[in-house]
Parts: structure tokens; sequence; C-alpha cells
């Protein structure tokens, strides 16, 4: 883990010609995968409505067909990873995009609340083969020299998918039935394919490891059962109850399970001795503390601009769109950043950047000027730019070239395994604060819609809704019940966010001088771009 990490050959002269082409098929199969979801946050109020018009979801079922991706995803990443190092990265992309595709068009068609979760999970399988692949691809068509860049470049990617999902999910709502939204990434699939046939080469580790079905299963059961249990908790407003401390405690054991598994076994799905290095722990661990907090208070960003300021799904897409333009803006920049500061004080910024933003939702009210709320998104925007390139290049600049498939999965893994658990775990403290401050209202209701209508702030509407003119006292209230409750959950949110920027503080490196003898044309160069993680340059292979 400490060792240098080869290069790798160098890449071909006709692939290294159309290497920027490339880099924009990859992003256009990335969009996709990331488009998914920020669509979905804009349409999660339409489907939670009552049929025809949307499933009737819960609050707990929105939850799930956030995490049925989310899981399947995050759990079959590295795995995935593997198969790409092994069968060819090119293959295993086309492969997940078709899988993509497919279950993307049976959500979109899907019946009831339980058939939209299962084929998210289809389109999880899916994504789960085509994000690793594509960094992985992305570290064999550029040199060493130029992975910093095209590393942000591919991060800035993912701030466009969030600024298209929102505004084509909201236009889609507008027009269409929610299912168009599953049902747009069709003809993207299709183009992706076709480009991908076109013009990316294939690639392979020459010594593959071999795939772990048992780290597979042991990963995906224990993070179901961690998170139902989480779930459930926040759906009950109770965590100890029996069946919820079952379940996380049964989840919590199969993890641990899992990484005793793993330490023993002769191929496994992910190498723990990767974590005994502390900068590349500390690495991974803020990706995954960024979104926890960033999904976790995305979920509840759109019931408050929907449900308490009465903006249109499109409208709440326009809103998004500083936190995507940040993006989009610093990504590709944030490398110069890092020449000049270092990993440890540009990563440290963007975490207490974060924090900041976090905690400055729990200061917005039902009337507080929407321009404020558009500064808040820039700036998370431009916090989460400056931690993700350069934690990005120093995960996959660890591993030699032809290992660019593990490196990419198991930073993913960490992305979306920190994504579900704060889905999961800010969504309760969301629905357990929100209850606990609403109950003494939905006294007007009868006893048996209670416990449902004490969910949500949507489950409380809908059923002052059908209360008929009575309902209309309950609106007022559960909107400052909602208030309360995000600003509990962000507060939560902006808590995890400093225990990054402590974790970043102590263990990544600061700025590293040039090398004497190397003059000025060595420090011109990207500092982060040729170091190994403790800070000393590497001997390139010839």
């Amino acid at each position: 883990m400490t060792a240098p990490a080869a290069s790798g050959p160098r890449v071909t002269d006709a692939v290294h010609r159309r290497r920027w082409v490339i880099l924009g098929v990859l992003m256009l199969s990335l969009l996709i995968v990331v488009l998914d979801n920020s669509i979905l946050n804009v349409a999660v109020k339409t489907i939670s409505t009552p049929a025809p018009t949307g499933l009737g979801a819960t609050q707990s079922e929105l939850e799930w067909a956030i995490n049925a991706y989310t899981l399947v995803f995050a759990g079959l990443l590295f795995s995935a990873g593997l198969l790409g190092d092994r069968l060819g990265r090119k293959k295993v992309l086309l492969g997940g995009l078709v899988m993509f595709g497919a279950g993307s068009a049976l959500a979109a068609f899907s019946g009831s609340p339980g058939e939209l979760i299962v084929f998210r999970a289809v389109m999880g399988l899916g994504a789960a083969f085509v994000m690793p692949a594509t960094l992985a691809v992305l570290m064999n068509v550029f040199e060493r020299d130029e992975q910093p860049k095209a590393i942000g470049i591919w991060a800035g990617g993912v701030g466009l998918a969030i600024a298209i999902g929102p505004i084509t999910g909201g236009v889609l709502l507008d027009h269409f039935w929610w299912g168009s939204v599953f049902l747009v990434n069709v003809p993207i699939v299709l183009l992706a394919v076709g480009l991908m046939l076109w013009l990316v080469p294939d690639s392979r580790d020459p010594h593959p490891g071999r795939v772990d079905p048992v780290g597979v299963v042991l990963s995906v059961v224990g993070l179901v059962l961690l998170v139902y249990g989480i779930i459930r908790g926040g759906q009950l407003a109770d965590f100890t109850d029996p069946v919820v401390l079952a379940a996380a405690g049964a989840g919590l054991a199969v993890l641990v399970a899992f990484v005793l598994f793993e330490k023993r076994s002769d191929h496994p799905s992910i190498d723990v001795g990767y974590f005994r290095n502390k900068v590349f722990s500390a690495a991974i661990s803020v990706i995954a503390l960024v979104f926890f907090a960033l999904m976790g208070v995305t979920f509840f960003a759109v019931f408050y601009t929907q449900s308490v300021r009465g903006y249109s799904p499109f409208e709440t897409g326009l809103l998004m769109l500083p936190l995507a333009a940040a993006q989009m803006i610093f990504a590709p920049r944030a490398r110069l950043v890092v020449d000049r500061f270092g990993h440890k004080a540009t990563t440290t910024g963007g975490m207490l950047v974060i924090a900041a933003t976090l905690a400055a939702f729990a200061t917005l009210e039902a009337d507080t000027p929407i321009w404020i709320l558009e500064v808040v998104f820039f700036l998370m925007g431009t916090g989460m730019a400056h931690i993700m390139t350069p934690t990005s290049v120093v995960i996959m600049q660890t591993l030699p070239r032809e290992k660019a498939g593990s490196a990419s999965a198991l930073s993913n893994t960490f992305r979306q395994v920190g994504g579900a658990l704060g889905i999961a775990v800010l969504g309760s403290v969301l629905s357990t604060a929100y209850r606990t401050s609403v109950q003494d209202d939905l006294t007007v209701l009868p006893a048996a819609a209670r416990h449902s209508a004490g969910e949500s702030i949507e489950a409380t509407l809908a059923a002052a809704a059908r209360l008929g003119p009575e309902g209309r006292a309950l609106v007022t209230p559960a909107n400052d019940a909602f208030l309360h409750a995000m600003h509990v959950t962000a507060l939560s949110g902006a808590g995890v966010a400093l225990v990054g920027a402590v974790v970043v503080a102590l263990y990544l490196p600061g700025r590293t001088a040039a090398p004497a003898g190397e003059g000025r044309a060595a420090a011109a160069r990207p500092s982060f771009s040729g170091e190994n993680l403790s800070g000393q340059r590497r001997k390139e292979a010839p």
C-alpha cells in the first residue's frame, strides 16, 4: 500500500489522439447514472401522491426507491470493478448500460411502489458496472500527467448531470406522467452504447483477481439489514423497537463478518490492507461523509421547495442549478488549488464550507428570500468540487493503472454507501423529528389515520385534503413541523461534515515542495500527479 504505484504502459498513439473524445463518451455514460438520482429527487413528491398522479408511496417507500438503487449499486461496485479488470472494461461498461436501460424502461411502467423498488434495484445492478468502468477507462487512456485534469473534468460531469437531472425531470413532470423521468434514460443509453462501440478501446488487468461471491452477498445483506433498521426506526419514531434493533444489529454483525472474511480471503472483494495507510483511509472516508451529508440534505430540500414553498418540479430543478453550476466551474480547476495550497488545506476548507452550508439550512423559514437558498446551493457545490477532485486523484493514483477498475470501484463503493446511509439516517432523523412535532396537531384526524399521517409532510397534507375544509387547519402546523425537522436534520448533517473536516485536517498531506534540483519545471507540474500518498515522488515506470 505504501509502495509507489507503477504508472503502467503508455497508451497507443491512436488512443492518445482521441482521448478527449473518449472522455466525452465516458461522461455521457456517467451522466445517465447520476442523472437518474437527480431526476428522482424532484419526482419524489409526485410519486408520493395517490394514483393516478403518482403511486401513493409513503416516505419510507420513497427512501427504499432511492436506496434499492444505491444499495445494489454499492454492494456490487467492487465485484463489478474486478470483472471489468478481468473481462475487459469496455465489455462490462456496455453490459451495464444495457441493463440500466432495461431497468429504466421497467421502472417507468411500475404499477406499485413495490415494483418501482424492484426495478430500481435492477437499475442499480446496471449502474454498478457502469461507474467504475468509466473511471478505469479514463485512467487507461490518459497519461499520468493529464490524469488530474481529466478526473477534474470527469467530476465536473457529475455537476452537469446534477444540473440536467432536476430541470429535465421538472419539464417531464409538467408535461408527462411520473414514469417519464425513468423512460428518458433509454435514448441516452442507446446513444452511449453506439458511441462506445465506435470510439472506446478495451483494456483489462493482465493479472486480475478472482470474483468474491461470498463477500458480495455479505456486503449486500449487511447493508440492506442496517439500512432497513434505520429507516424502520424513523418510520416508527422509535429506535428501541425490537424489529429495529434486530435488523440494525444483524446488519452490523453481518458487516463485521464481511470485514473478517475479507481479511482472511485470498481473493477479497475489498482488500482491507489498503486501509492501513491513514491518508488513503482519510480520502475514502471523506468521500463517504460528503455524500452522507449531501444525499440526506437533497432528500429534504425537495420537500422544502415544493411542499412548503410551493414551487413546481421544474422550478425546483432550476433552484438546484447553482449547486451543479459550481461543481461544473470549480471541479476541473480544483487541481490548481491543490497545487498552490496542498491536499490538506483544500479539502479541509471544502469540508468546512459544506458544514457551513448545511448549517445554513437551519436558518431557512417559509418566507426566507429564495436568493439565500441559491447562495447556499452555490457554496455547497463549490465545497464539493474542492473535495471530490483531489480525493479522487489520491485514490486513483494509489494503485497501478492495471488496477484502475478496483480503485474506481472502491471509491464509488464508499460514495454510494455514504449516500445510502445519509438518506437512511438523516431521512429517519427528519421523519422522527417531524412526527414528534406534528403529532399533537393530528387529533383532528380519525384515530386510525393519525399514525400514517404523521410519517411525512406529504402524508399529513394528503390526510388534510381528504378531511375537507376542516383539514385546512393542518397545513400551517405541518409546514412548521417540517421546518423544525429540517433544521434538526440539517444540523445533524453539518455535524457529520465537521467530523470529515477533522479527518482530512489530521491525515491528508499538506503542500509538498518541488524536489531540489527539479527547478521551476517541477514546481509547475501538478503536485499530486506524481506523488504517492506519503508526499514522496514516485518513480515512474519506463
